[in-house]
Order: structure tokens, then C-alpha cells, then sequence
């Protein structure tokens, strides 16, 4: 306990002399770093992966269906099995894979212990295989980038977390994943979260050839046929997209100079066929 204190202590203490002289670049790099360290000092892997399971267990009480075509959950699955080495590389975790049968909604998400959920809805609205890896991608790099942990220290604060983390106080816990698996809270990441998963995203896909506009034609997409496909805010109200974030999104790839060909629409064709259709319309809108 008194280790603990005492590291996170340091931390604090160390944060403020990274900020003289520094540049916004700098100072940002800064505050990530620290936020990051805290939530490795604070909350361990077992503890994202214990938070994990309890979300998935409110899930699964609230009614969520998992799609049990084994093709096209196999489908997913080889994709996340294809971006994981990529992104262990920056962080050792392991990745579950659940595809969420609502074809209503386009959305995905992950949260901690390394679970990725993807809605059919989603796969349905994605025009190519390089927009649904770029989604995947974007997805495992809020594990990657340890952003609910970081979120959980801003939102609780070190004491609270810290407590949770020892296992003082399991009902933390408890509403942190009701929370989670109620209204997205800590789903819906600060801007800066968002770009630093889109930096994951288009770095992952380009290692693996893919395209790396994926995600940015993705949210051109939705944003485009807003009102035509159900739901679509849904993912975007927790990943707001805008002219800017595409920009950037764009800005990073000709900066560190990212190539990729794959697009495999003709991959995912077959799995939209096998979800009922090529494209979700506007007549399945509730």
C-alpha cells in the first residue's frame, strides 16, 4: 500500500516539471504519458480484465444477442486475430471478439480486458473490409492506449481508484460496469483519446496493408447518409467525427508517409449477404 502511495505520489509530483518551457505537442505527449502511468500503477490488468467480464455479464443480462452464424462470427474474428500481434506490440493483452446481433445499430466498442464488441448493424453499414478493420483497429486502440483506465482516475479520482484496485471497494467496480454497460460512460472518449486511437488505427491497418483511409471513409459514410441508415449516431455520438478529426486523420497518414491497398469489399460482401443484406436501409428504421 505504502509503495503504491508512494509511486503515485512521484507521479504527481514529477507531472508539473515536464510543462516548463514545453510546447502544446510536448505538453500533451506529457500529460498522456502521466495519465498513462497512473493507470498502469492503478488499475492492473487483472483489474481491467475483472472490470471486463462484469460488463460483459451486465450485457448479457440486459438481453444483448450474440450473432451465432459461425461463419460471420469467424469472419470477425480472423480480423482482430490479424490486427492483435500488431497491436501487442505496443501492449501485451489478448482481445474476445462478440458480434452483437442487432442489425439496427451501427456500433462498436471495446472495453476493458481486451473485449471488442462489434454490432451487425455496423458490418452492415461498412461499404469495405478496410472500414470495418479500420473501425477494429480504432477499437483496440482505446485497449491499447489504456483509455478507460485513464478515464476512471480523472472521473473517481486517485483514492477512489486506488481503493477499487486493492479491492476495498468491490461496489466501485460493480457500478463502474453497470455504467459502462447502461450508457456508454466511459465509452465516450475526449477528443484527444479519439485522435490517439485513430493514430492506432491507421498505423495497425497500414501494417497490415490495408488501406488506411478506412476510417476516415467510414465516418465519411455515415456522416453522409445520416438519417438513412438506423442509428448510425450511435457509434458516432461516442467517436463524434467531424471535418477536422478526418482531416487529421488524413494529415497522419501523409506525415508518416502510411500505404495500404486491401480494401476486400469483395471479403465482405458475402458476410453482409449472410446478414440479410448488402446494406442496412432506411425502411428497417424503427
Amino acid at each position: 500500500m505504502r509503495i503504491l502511495i508512494h509511486t503515485v505520489v512521484t507521479i504527481l509530483a514529477a507531472a508539473p516539471l515536464f510543462t516548463l518551457g514545453c510546447t502544446t505537442l510536448q505538453l500533451n505527449n506529457a500529460r498522456v504519458q502521466t495519465e498513462t502511468t497512473l493507470a498502469k500503477v492503478l488499475v492492473s490488468d487483472e483489474d481491467e480484465e475483472a472490470l471486463g467480464r462484469q460488463v460483459q455479464a451486465e450485457l448479457e443480462s440486459q438481453g444483448t444477442r450474440y450473432v451465432k452464424d459461425a461463419q460471420v462470427v469467424s469472419y470477425v474474428e480472423g480480423l482482430v486475430n490479424r490486427i492483435a500481434p500488431v497491436a501487442q506490440k505496443d501492449r501485451q493483452t489478448t482481445f474476445k471478439v462478440h458480434v452483437v446481433d442487432d442489425p439496427k445499430t451501427v456500433n462498436a466498442f471495446a472495453t476493458p480486458g481486451g473485449h471488442v464488441y462489434v454490432f451487425t448493424g455496423l458490418l452492415l453499414a461498412a461499404d469495405d473490409e478496410a472500414q470495418v478493420v479500420g473501425v477494429l483497429a480504432h477499437e483496440i486502440g482505446h485497449v491499447t492506449a489504456r483509455h478507460t483506465a485513464r478515464q476512471l482516475v480523472g472521473l473517481y479520482g486517485v483514492q477512489v481508484v486506488n481503493e477499487m484496485a486493492l479491492g476495498k471497494d468491490p461496489s466501485t467496480l460493480a457500478k463502474v460496469a453497470a455504467a459502462i454497460a447502461g450508457n456508454g460512460a466511459l465509452l465516450a472518449h475526449s477528443r484527444a483519446s479519439e485522435n490517439e486511437a485513430d493514430a492506432y488505427a491507421v498505423r495497425y491497418a497500414s501494417t497490415l496493408g490495408y488501406d488506411p483511409t478506412g476510417i476516415s471513409r467510414f465516418f465519411q459514410h455515415l456522416m453522409a447518409n445520416e438519417g438513412q441508415v438506423p442509428r448510425v449516431l450511435t457509434w458516432l455520438s461516442t467517436h463524434p467525427a467531424n471535418a477536422d478529426r478526418i482531416a487529421h486523420v488524413k494529415e497522419l497518414i501523409s506525415t508518416e508517409g502510411l500505404r495500404g491497398t486491401e480494401v476486400g469489399a469483395d471479403r465482405l460482401l458475402p458476410v453482409k449477404q449472410r446478414l440479410g443484406g448488402t446494406r442496412v436501409s432506411a425502411r428497417e428504421s424503427p
